[in-house]
């Protein structure tokens, strides 16, 4: 090396000198590592920390040489403006050589010692702290995401499960109550493991090779969240039925009362139709219903006594099932006057034809007048045989479509209109 590649090259040491310096000292000033130091640590954080805080302690040592040796060079060089030919290659061996032996750097069944250049050495300084680095930013930011979000979702924890013991949601009364009692436990657990081992919940990013370079697990977290979330939404049904029970008591009341008058009317009807309608089947017509009186009477009693936590099931049970029962209470009575609905259909059809007739000026012809007395007779007979008089109806109603036939084809003649 000449004199200017002398210069050159203990200008670019001096900064790399200085640049790790700098990284060192950050490095030791690092929040992370002033916690990983004071932890008590469990599992692979204390097992990672253990080796990078080794590195750390090495990476000063190595430091310390490249010091050293920096400044002889640099001593060598100051002797003189214009170094000498030895100078220059003493200082050639020095910057440019493996000149720096480091002492107890071998690992076990290998030499003690190392010897680096001084470029190696730098290699050497920053692949130490880089993976220290990545060990200190990682834990670092577990910690710092983590507990806070954990302690967040614990106030709120807290702030559910008084929410939930106002309304009577406790463990082993009710199911939210026991998952208050599990989602506790699961945070307890979790941040305990957090402080003790942050690098478990840590998730490297694939192929990254900057420090640091990935993000915190919170799968657990979230879990624990969203499980929260669902107790809260129950708690506040719960909540809801507090403020709005009485009402939806006397809303289930007016929907059973409803479909006790639909099948008192159903049974009515019924006792009609085997009256007036003659070789019928009519479907039988069930009682009140019972059990749903009795459970309204206990949802009734649960709101005397507060029990919010049990009232709200049995309440929406209630609504879904009363409206079942009104409308199995107007499905009977459409079915039960069924056939009362023929026979009117019947006699309808029946008055309809015979006003047809006499708009055609046949309403005084025997055969029709014979056939119509016939079918209204079974119409208005009681009891009604419903399937002789639809053969009567349909009887009349051929012959007027037989006695209207010859007027639609008879040629219309001057003056006369078509009826």
């Amino acid at each position: 090396m000449d004199r200017d590649e002398v210069d050159r090259a203990l200008t670019r040491l001096g900064a790399e000198h200085e640049a790790v310096e700098t990284s060192l000292l950050a490095l030791q000033d690092h929040a992370g590592r002033r916690l990983l130091e004071g932890a008590g640590l469990t599992g692979v954080t204390k097992e990672r920390w253990a080796a990078a805080d080794a590195s750390i302690t090495r990476l000063w040592t190595y430091f310390d040489a490249y010091s050293g040796a920096l400044a002889a060079a640099r001593r060598i060089r100051d002797r003189r403006r214009w170094p000498s030919r030895d100078d220059l290659i003493e200082l050639t061996d020095r910057l440019r050589g493996p000149g720096v032996t480091i002492a107890g750097a071998g690992v076990e069944g290998a030499a003690l010692a190392e010897r680096f250049s001084l470029a190696a050495l730098v290699t050497r300084m920053n692949e130490l702290y880089a993976s220290s680095l990545d060990v200190v930013v990682a834990a670092d930011a577990v910690w710092s995401a983590l507990p806070a979000r954990i302690d967040l979702l614990a106030a709120e924890l807290h702030r559910t499960r008084s929410l939930a013991h106002s309304v009577g949601v406790r463990p082993g009364e009710h199911p939210s109550g026991d998952d208050l009692e599990d989602i506790t436990a699961e945070l307890a657990e979790l941040r305990e493991r957090v402080i003790a081992d942050p690098l478990a919940f840590w998730l490297p990013v694939a192929g990254s090779s900057a420090p640091g370079g990935g993000r915190p697990d919170t799968g657990r977290y979230d879990r624990a969240a969203l499980a929260l979330e669902d107790v809260r939404r129950e708690v506040e049904a719960v909540l809801d039925v507090r403020q709005d029970a009485e009402a939806r008591l006397i809303s289930v009341r007016d929907v059973l009362s409803r479909a006790d008058r639909t099948l008192a009317e159903a049974r009515t009807a019924r006792g009609e139709v085997l009256a007036k309608i003659a070789a019928s089947e009519v479907p039988a017509v069930s009682g009140p219903p019972t059990a749903l009186q009795e459970q309204l009477a206990t949802a009734a009693e649960y709101r005397r006594q507060a029990q919010w936590h049990r009232l709200s099931p049995l309440l929406e049970s209630l609504e879904e099932r009363a409206g079942e029962e009104l409308r199995r209470a107007r499905e009977s009575l459409t079915a039960v006057t069924a056939p009362l609905a023929v026979r009117a259909e019947l006699r309808g059809r029946l008055d309809a034809y015979k006003a047809k007739m006499a708009r055609h000026g046949m309403a005084e012809d025997p055969l029709l007048i014979e056939r119509y007395d016939t079918a209204r007779r079974m119409l208005w007979s009681a009891p009604c045989d419903l399937r002789a008089a639809e053969q009567a109806v349909l009887r009349y109603q051929q012959a007027a479509a037989e006695a209207l036939a010859p007027r639609q084809h008879r040629p219309v003649g001057p003056g006369e209109e078509d009826a």
